[in-house]
């Protein structure tokens, strides 16, 4: 069972996607939240897999409320999925340097929606690759204040990859699966989660969103 908040300013929105989560047999509602600072009260408080968060929410927004709960070690089992007006939302990206696993446009279809959550909670890939790799490209590349507000953590070193990682690290940055960079490199796609595993591991990721930010970060891709 995947237990998910639903953080959300906007009681309709809020209600909504409680509609559309609760026909799911797997999935379970264990709470709601309207500003940041409940939202990671209640993360603290109760058992929670996957955060559905609004970025615009009072008291403290939603880059701010996914920083906090990505930084507390308690909490490092949590995933949080940025809700966003999508390609205009020029804080993607500080959501996603901030520990976000990754975002959906708040027009997706239900199905959309239940299947992001149930990505971010087995943590096996990005949701969206392409749509993530296209925002980085477009503001990755600025300085950090261009991206709105938002915490910022010191950027990776890869000195601790071994050469197999870097270019595993490249291919998950360029947005590729894993059975993607398995028949690239011609190995088992259960290399290549080795690889990835070890790569976030030695570079402190939360997840791939994170090691595609890292990559553009390092210099390892660059925007076009």
């Amino acid at each position: 069972m995947i237990r998910v908040l639903i953080a959300d300013d906007q009681p309709l929105i809020r209600a909504g996607l409680r509609g559309i989560l609760e026909l799911e047999d797997d999935l379970l509602v264990v709470g709601e939240a309207s500003s940041g600072r409940a939202t990671v009260r209640q993360v603290r408080e109760r058992p929670v897999d996957v955060v559905l968060m609004d970025i615009r929410m009072p008291d403290l927004d939603g880059i701010e409320a996914t920083a906090q709960i990505c930084a507390d070690p308690l909490l490092a089992g949590v995933r949080v999925l940025v809700l966003t007006t999508f390609e205009t939302d020029e804080h993607v990206v500080a959501a996603l340097r901030a520990g976000a696993s990754g975002f959906l446009g708040k027009g997706a279809e239900p199905e959309a929606v239940v299947e992001a959550i149930r990505v971010i909670a087995r943590g096996d890939s990005l949701l969206s690759p392409l749509a993530t790799r296209t925002l980085i490209e477009r503001f990755l590349g600025e300085p950090p204040a261009a991206h709105g507000r938002g915490p910022e953590r010191p950027v990776a070193s890869l000195d601790a990859l071994t050469e197999r990682e870097r270019e595993v690290l490249t291919l998950v940055g360029e947005g590729r699966s894993n059975d993607d960079i398995a028949t690239g490199l011609v190995i088992s796609p259960h290399t290549v989660k080795t690889h990835v595993n070890r790569a976030m591991m030695k570079l402190d990721a939360h997840d791939r969103a994170q090691l595609v930010v890292i990559a553009y970060e390092t210099g390892l891709l660059r925007a076009r």
